[in-house]
């Protein structure tokens, strides 16, 4: 069989995770206790729950209706075509896509090997490499049992998407047959090997898999036993989906690198990416809900990444705003402060050492146009940020963008210096003050200005924005008349995920599916579509504009979503071991 380029593979591994039937829960072919302590990361695929878990389970139900099927076949048509979109290969059929939904019955593991340290030699030059100096760390293991034929088809799918076949050769790497591929987009390698097909862009790769796989390196060192593993541990070894990402290998990435003058390590090490040890997570199915956990681990110091999410609060002041019939509501609490010290330590090392005075220089600048300190602009905001909607057909005039703020009297005066000729009115209305926003336009024929505004309400600890001053009366209505009974907090869903949280909050969001009215969603993006303007060149000639919507989107029947999901609930939190999110799907 042709040996297929990683490029290839991973819309296999796409395709495998999205497209399942039933299946049994299955090890992974490389668990982490097998991997190379130099795995950077990996995504490990375990199989998908039985026929009734399947049917139990909430997400995985609107993947299997058959109403759904519109959107499986455009995403797995979109992972087995080429990218460039000129391909004359015909789609998918929907009983190819089952037939290839098969292989989700079988585990994979795809993951990254960095590369070895290089002999030094005597002199402390570092030994030539003979090989190609782009280093392709990318493995992917999938257990083949009983998948042999199917596997080899949807590969040879993908290989004719190819315009340009690779150059092939047999060699042996340890004991085992593999078959090397040499095309414009480099190197890789293919084995099948028992019951497991393997492919790596590096022959070391490959070998290191392999013995692996053989048992070879039992007792030795593991990725499990690294620390960022360990101390992400808690958030890993269970799910169906599992990720785990080491930071300081991209450190190691970045030791050498450079753009003209501009290191990189030194950048990294001005940001504190050190303190970052982990980005891990993973998807669990829990009867009919869907669970996802997450987390960025390391050192939570000042001084450090963490320093961009502020330690949280218990409840968001724009949560007040939003009504109990609000379709989505989003917070998130940002250190506005730290990010600010965390890009000026970065600017400073980016010039010269001769010119680390344009870093004060950009803030005289920043002073200038800001009419204040930069430090004293944004300690008027409290770093509270937020947006809800209230449109069951989601319009963008329905939209409302919330802002926190410490002080009215200098969150205007900044206002009025940045926007300068744009604010085009300022009036108040008891405590708040409404101010309106051109966003630009043209000239209409009587010679009347036709321009697009966005209009912000500013009251004494939130700014309100929206396109419509509609809107946002009806926001500040909602916090007048507000009370614990009311408001979204109120609503059973939304108290339930709240309660399985810390107190103090880094963010948190809500989306209820049922308010949405899918059918009006649906036309409204079409009738979007036909405003496009690639659409409209294409019909300049024309009376009428075609629409550009995808076919699936034509196809699929709007219902299929409220049929089985009812709401998403997350938050997010920030505590003395890093960042963490948990998230559910119902």
């Amino acid at each position: 069989m042709k040996a297929p380029s990683l490029r290839l593979l991973l819309p296999i591994a796409t395709l495998l995770f999205i497209c399942g039937k039933d299946a049994a829960w299955a090890q992974a072919p490389l668990e982490p206790a097998q991997m190379s302590p130099r795995t950077a990361f990996y995504v490990i695929w375990r199989g998908v729950p039985g026929a009734q878990a399947r049917k139990a389970n909430s997400l995985l139900a609107l993947w299997d209706d058959p109403d759904f099927a519109p959107v499986r076949s455009a995403i797995a048509a979109g992972m087995l075509h080429s990218s460039a979109g000129k391909s004359e290969q015909r789609k998918l059929t929907r009983e190819e896509l089952q037939e290839f939904a098969g292989l989700l019955e079988n585990s994979f593991t795809l993951a990254y090997m960095s590369e070895p340290v290089r002999r030094s030699l005597s002199n402390g030059a570092v030994a030539p490499d003979a090989r190609n100096p782009a280093w392709n760390g990318m493995f992917f293991v999938y257990d083949r049992t009983g998948k042999e034929e199917l596997l080899s088809k949807a590969i040879l799918r993908l290989r004719k998407e190819e315009t340009e076949a690779p150059q092939l050769s047999q060699i042996t790497v340890g004991d085992v047959q593999v078959l090397k591929a040499e095309g414009k987009n480099g190197v890789s390698y293919w084995a099948e090997h028992g019951k497991y097909a393997v492919s790596a862009g590096e022959r070391f790769v490959m070998e290191d898999i392999l013995g692996r796989l053989d048992g070879k390196a039992s007792g030795g060192a593991s990725l499990a036993q690294s620390a960022a593993y360990q101390e992400a541990q808690g958030n890993l070894g269970s799910g169906l989906l599992e990720f785990f990402l080491r930071i300081a290998d991209l450190e190691k990435f970045a030791a050498d690198s450079q753009t003209g003058t501009l290191q990189f390590r030194p950048l990294l090490d001005a940001a504190g990416l050190d303190a970052v040890h982990s980005v891990s997570g993973h998807v669990t199915f829990e009867g009919a809900k869907t669970h996802v956990q997450a987390a960025i681990l390391g050192d939570t110091a000042p001084g450090t990444p963490f320093d961009i999410w502020s330690a949280g609060q218990r409840s968001p002041a724009s949560l007040s705003f939003v009504p109990a019939d609000a379709v989505a509501y989003t917070s998130t609490q940002l250190n506005l402060q730290g990010i600010y010290d965390t890009v000026k330590r970065v600017a400073r090392v980016a010039f010269p050492q001769a010119r680390q005075g344009n870093t004060d220089l950009l803030d005289a600048i920043a002073q200038q146009k800001l009419g204040m300190p930069v430090p004293d602009a944004l300690g008027a905001f409290t770093g509270d940020f937020g947006s809800m909607q209230t449109s069951p057909a989601m319009e963008s005039a329905k939209q409302v963008y919330f802002f926190g703020i410490r002080k009215k009297p200098e969150t205007l005066q900044l206002m009025r210096s940045v926007l300068g000729d744009q604010l085009s009115s300022e009036r108040n209305e008891g405590d708040v003050t409404f101010l309106k926003i051109s966003l630009g336009g043209k000239q209409g024929s009587a010679g009347s200005a036709q321009g697009n505004f966005f209009n912000l309400a500013v009251n004494l600890d939130m700014v309100l924005g929206s396109s419509s001053i509609e809107t946002l009366r009806e926001a500040l209505s909602n916090r007048a008349h507000a009370s614990p009974s009311t408001g979204l907090a109120a609503v059973p869903q939304f108290q339930a995920g709240r309660a399985q949280s810390p107190e103090n909050l880094s963010g948190l969001s809500y989306f209820d599916f049922q308010k949405v009215d899918w059918q009006a969603l649906k036309d409204r993006w079409i009738e979007e579509e036909k405003k496009n303007p690639v659409a409209k060149s294409v019909s300049a000639s024309k009376d009428t504009v075609p629409s550009t919507a995808p076919d699936w989107l034509a196809q699929i029947n709007p219902q299929v979503v409220p049929r089985h999901l009812h709401y998403s609930s997350s938050v997010s939190w920030k505590d003395s071991k890093g960042i963490h999110w948990d998230q559910w799907v119902e």
